[in-house]
């Protein structure tokens, strides 16, 4: 791990306000004068250590360094290759990101492992010689993909201060990947009518097609009037 750019009392600090999580990254970053990207890096660092706020305050500053930096890895060692078939299908999985795997790794692997730029661009590269199958190409205007997230996220009454779970609305233009969101309270009918007419309000134009992923609100079962035959 690269040798730490900031001091072990802003690290400390740093630790103190995500333990406390009233702050987002880029405020935390604010409030003690480094970048975002340096929060993020620490709380990485802290997660793949195991150290939390509680064991920091037990640690000193030596103690704490070197949990969370660890020196590096000697050019004769061997790096243990990731399993990148495992991680292939941990990432079709809600909510699974790289960065969640390399710190399993790196907590697996501790001086041996890749560092994450590293382990990121094997995975990359080992993803590139996956044969590949039904391959679309899209016209500009053509497709307007539309489906929900599957995902939820909380939102918060202004008024009663009450927390619930809104669905997330997601349509994509296949040709320019142009994305547009959107929360609502359920996956209704009326829900996806009103947020496919959002999104075509957004993107400021009607593809040639709409197209949704068996939206099962949609499906509407109308029989089929009594028509007489006749035989001749």
């Amino acid at each position: 791990m690269p040798t730490p750019r900031v001091t072990i009392s802003k690290i400390r600090h740093t630790l103190q306000l995500l333990h406390g999580g009233a702050l987002s990254t880029r405020q935390i970053g604010a409030a003690l004068g480094i970048s975002k990207s340096t929060v993020n890096d620490i709380a990485s660092y802290a997660r793949a250590a195991g150290v939390d706020w509680a064991l920091a305050q037990s640690l000193s500053d030596e103690e704490l360094q070197a949990r969370l930096y660890k020196p590096p890895v000697a050019r004769a060692s061997r790096h243990l290759e990731p399993d990148h078939a495992h991680i292939h299908r941990e990432l079709r999985r809600p909510g699974v990101t790289l960065q969640l795997l390399w710190e399993e790794y790196q907590q697996q692997h501790a001086g041996q492992a890749y560092k994450y730029s590293a382990f990121c661009e094997k995975y990359k590269v080992w993803a590139r010689g996956l044969k590949r199958s039904m391959r679309q190409t899209h016209m500009t205007g053509d497709k307007l993909f539309v489906d929900y997230a599957g995902q939820t996220v909380p939102i918060v009454d202004a008024d009663t201060g009450e927390i619930r779970q809104a669905q997330v609305f997601v349509a994509v233009l296949g040709a320019s990947n142009y994305t547009y969101a959107c929360a609502t309270a359920t996956q209704k009918a009326v829900d996806w009518v009103t947020s496919i007419i959002s999104a075509l309000e957004f993107i400021g134009g009607v593809p040639r097609l709409l197209v949704p992923d068996q939206p099962r609100a949609l499906m509407v079962t109308c029989p089929l009037p009594a028509v007489p035959v006749e035989w001749k």
